[in-house]
């Protein structure tokens, strides 16, 4: 029998596809929800975010490093300048693969092992990833056009106009203006670096590195908008950096010049002052170096070449140089007899040639080995004569002798900006006792009055000693800037003037130390011979190798390294001072032959009008 046909219940599957299409409809309104909250979130409550993030990704701040600051000299003639140069930069971040840029950039660019090895170097040192980071300078227009050739396979890489510190002058004022160079790690820790930021250089040395804060400027910043691979498309907002102060210094490169050429080829210092300001006239530390050489990095050879040669040619001899004074500090040993009153101006000592402590066997030899005879103290200047203060620095006393040649400078730091002076050293019993934990004995007291023995001082110091004699005791520091921007330098602690209790015997010693330039048995009468004014002066020797007991001083049995030192202090006119010189010839072995005619040189130059105009000339290098 035949089941009968059961039919299929549409209604029952009507239901279920209405269930779930219901749920579905739901989820999709669920859903749409969450996307509407947040699509409110993101656009409406995160605009502000979002918006600042679109436009860092947009928009991004370039510092603008600020022009540094020029250096005249008190002539206006360029000392320190910006030259525009092309560099090639490199952003980091946007370098996929360092070494392969390097390698290209090699073959392109025709560059040595050395310049890869110093541009990876510089990258290496860059501060931020996204910073541009110059690497090399001076390009030339071939090596431009490579680049621009080959952009496309060298991202993040870019050439750039900027200005690079320049020398025009090169070594004539090496030690005097400095240099500078790029920022090293232990700069980098203690300047401000949102004041330096885009800035890859700072004064190392001279007056480059003492005014920084004057020359560096104050930065300025671009928005610029970029595209996604950061190339930039145009300038949204600028802010103009303030560029640094251009100074101006007592230096004159006329009288510069002079003093180069009257040294020649020898070893030494030169320093001329003015007494009435102090301001530093000529800055000679011989053999010098081009500072245009560690501007944008130095080789290592050509670092080399300076730092193993025998001249050393990095050392500053004005302000670090520290020699025996010899007989420049008589003027003042004989100043510190008369205020002490353990003698007087016409107190005489009688010269066998030598001089010998009480109960001692020991000689003391005078220079002259004849002796001069009965000598007293105005002669002993005027003829240098050791015996006589041998025998003033006996009566004097160590102790004496420290307090008041102290006053002078001598010992302490004088200058008020060349900050690398060395101290030196006015010797003491306290300072022997804590240095060599030693006493002191009497033939050294001997010995420092005639400047040798421990005592050692700088060229700096022993024109700032000349110079207080000119003034008659009034203190100017020594210093190189005359103003920046036409704004006075600020003052700063001046030591006390020397009081001597008889006035007047600021014109005894400075008669004294006219009669060694115009005086008929003065030591350095040949220097001034026809001068058309009155100078003062006082020569020296320092020696440099000891002579034994005995024997005598042979030049031609020494090594010319072994000979002694030639120094020479002076200053003219004697009535009314407008210039004081040391000059220190290493080796020169006589201060009124070689070190005299030298600052003779500089006072003609100075007081004369254009004695030899076709002498004076400095060389402008490229």
């Amino acid at each position: 029998m035949a089941r009968p046909i059961q039919l299929k219940d549409h209604s029952n599957d009507a239901r279920i596809v209405q269930s779930r299409v219901v749920l579905a409809a739901l989820v999709v309104l669920a859903l749409t929800a969450v996307l509407v909250a947040r699509l409110y979130h993101l656009q409406v409550i995160q605009f502000q975010h979002h918006t600042t993030l679109s436009e860092n990704n947009r928009v991004h701040v370039q510092p603008v490093p600020p022009a540094r600051g020029r250096i005249y000299d008190r002539n206006g003639v360029v000392l320190a300048e910006n030259r525009p140069s092309f560099s090639l930069s490199i952003t980091r971040e946007r370098v996929p693969d360092v070494q392969q840029h390097f390698a290209l950039l090699k073959s392109l660019l025709v560059l040595t092992p050395e310049d890869v090895e110093r541009a990876e170097r510089r990258l290496a040192q860059a501060r931020r990833p996204f910073e541009a980071v110059p690497v090399m300078f001076g390009l030339t227009d071939e090596q431009i056009a490579q680049v621009a050739i080959n952009q496309f396979r060298l991202p993040g890489v870019e050439v750039q106009a900027s200005f690079v510190r320049h020398y025009p002058l090169a070594e004539h004022f090496a030690h005097a203006v400095g240099y500078v160079g790029r920022i090293n790690e232990q700069e980098m820790a203690r300047i401000d670096q949102v004041a330096y930021a885009g800035t890859h250089y700072i004064g190392k040395t001279g007056i480059e590195r003492y005014y920084e804060e004057l020359l560096h400027g104050t930065v300025g910043y671009e928005e610029v908008e970029t595209n996604a691979r950061g190339r930039v498309l145009r300038v949204l907002k600028r802010v103009d950096p303030l560029p640094g102060k251009d100074l101006t210094l007592h230096i004159d490169s006329r009288l510069q010049a002079v003093a180069e050429q009257a040294l020649g080829n020898r070893r030494g210092a030169i320093i001329a002052i003015e007494p009435e300001t102090g301001g530093v006239l000529a800055f000679v530390s011989q053999p010098g170096f081009d500072p245009n050489l560690f501007v944008t990095g130095i080789s290592h050879t050509d670092y080399g070449a300076l730092r193993d040669s025998l001249d050393q040619p990095l050392f500053n001899r004005v302000l670090r140089g520290l020699y025996p004074p010899g007989s420049t500090i008589k003027q003042m040993v004989a100043l510190a007899g008369l205020d002490s009153g353990v003698t007087s101006r016409t107190s005489r000592v009688y010269d066998p040639g030598f001089y010998q402590l009480p109960n001692h066997s020991h000689r003391y030899r005078n220079w002259n080995r004849q002796g001069d005879g009965w000598v007293d103290m105005r002669l002993a200047i005027a003829r240098s004569n050791d015996t006589y203060f041998y025998d003033l620095a006996h009566k004097l006393g160590i102790d004496r002798m420290h307090e008041f040649m102290s006053q002078f400078g001598l010992g302490t730091r004088v200058s008020l900006d060349l900050f690398e002076e060395s101290a030196g050293l006015m010797p003491s019993r306290d300072w022997k006792r804590t240095a060599r934990r030693q006493p002191w004995y009497p033939g050294e007291t001997l010995i420092t009055g005639i400047g040798q023995g421990y005592m050692l001082t700088s060229p700096l110091q022993l024109a700032q000693s000349i110079a207080l004699v000119a003034n008659r005791g009034v203190w100017q520091r020594p210093r190189l800037l005359m103003h920046a921007e036409g704004t006075p330098p600020e003052e700063n602690d001046t030591p006390d003037n020397i009081q001597l209790k008889n006035d007047d015997d600021w014109n005894f010693i400075t008669a004294a130390l006219e009669d060694v330039m115009h005086g008929e048995r003065g030591t350095s009468r040949a220097a001034a011979l026809n001068a058309p004014y009155r100078m003062a002066g006082k020569t020296g020797t320092a020696q440099v190798v000891a002579i034994a007991q005995g024997e005598r001083y042979d030049s031609a049995a020494l090594r010319e390294r072994h000979r002694d030192h030639a120094l020479f202090v002076g200053f003219a006119p004697v009535e009314a001072p407008r210039i004081a010189v040391a000059v220190m010839v290493e080796n020169g072995e006589s201060g009124g032959r070689v070190a005299a005619p030298v600052a003779r040189a500089l006072f003609d130059a100075w007081l004369l009008p254009d004695p030899d105009p076709e002498g004076f000339t400095v060389e402008v290098k490229p």
